[in-house]
């Protein structure tokens, strides 16, 4: 069975169509990267998995529940539990600024989870040590580099126990200097083999870490294959075009 099956979506922002009848799937360990143009799509798709997003039609599943449906919705106990088991890491980090790095990472555990106090510390500071910041649990995000941000937003992330991640270009707010760290761990979730959809403009990285490449534009799937296959004999001339200028 699919760990994610997404089927037909379509998205408009008024007379804008940015998703054009999108299906995918993805089975438990996987790993799928998005790439294309910006503009293409790619983050509105994500939206739409983590529920930030309302179809105007299509069908979303997760472990074989309905978590996402255009014509109704879907607020059953399943689909809402269903739904605490996919993460999102975006851009910007999206942390607390007013609170220090413990607290952002045990937050929603906390509250969402109702996990206790004492446990919730107990597995921020594993993730801490995971993500090579355990120095930094005291601090406030304001004090931390970009790469050092985005590292805790993967760990607050964890802290839910997703089983699929979902990466919202995740390097492109960086400082080149930085991206390798986060790139890192990003890597090492894969080798674990945690789900993740990672929309990304990092090509030598997606080629890496990915079971399937999906090529996004105007809305669109143009080709959903094999990274071996789609970066060396791709079934379109407008990806040649794409790969040739990144």
């Amino acid at each position: 069975m699919d760990l994610l099956k997404i089927s037909k979506i379509n998205k408009s922002y008024d007379k804008n169509q940015v998703l054009k009848d999108v299906s995918i799937s993805l089975k438990k360990g996987q790993v799928i990267s998005i790439i294309g143009p910006s503009g293409s799509g790619k983050s509105t798709l994500l939206r739409c998995i983590s529920g930030l997003e309302h179809m105007d039609s299509g069908l979303i599943e997760f472990r074989g529940v309905t978590i996402a449906e255009a014509k109704n919705k879907v607020n059953n106990p399943e689909a809402i539990n269903a739904s605490k088991k996919i993460g999102m890491v975006f851009q910007n980090f999206n942390l607390f600024p007013h609170k220090t790095v413990l607290e952002n990472i045990i937050a929603a555990p906390i509250l969402v989870n109702n996990i206790p106090r004492k446990e919730a510390i107990t597995i921020a500071e594993k993730l801490l040590l995971k993500v090579d910041l355990i120095d930094k649990i005291n601090a406030y995000p304001c004090t931390l580099s970009g790469g050092q941000q985005q590292r805790i937003a993967i760990a607050r992330c964890l802290a839910m126990n997703p089983e699929l991640i979902l990466f919202d270009e995740p390097t492109s707010a960086l400082d080149p200097r930085l991206v390798g760290e986060v790139l890192k761990v990003i890597r090492s979730l894969a080798i674990e083999k945690i789900s993740l959809v990672v929309v990304t403009h990092e090509m030598q990285f997606a080629r890496e870490i990915s079971d399937r490449i999906i090529f996004m534009e105007n809305g669109e799937i143009l080709e959903n294959s094999t990274p071996e296959i789609l970066f060396t004999n791709p079934a379109h001339e407008r990806i040649k075009q794409f790969l040739s200028l990144s």
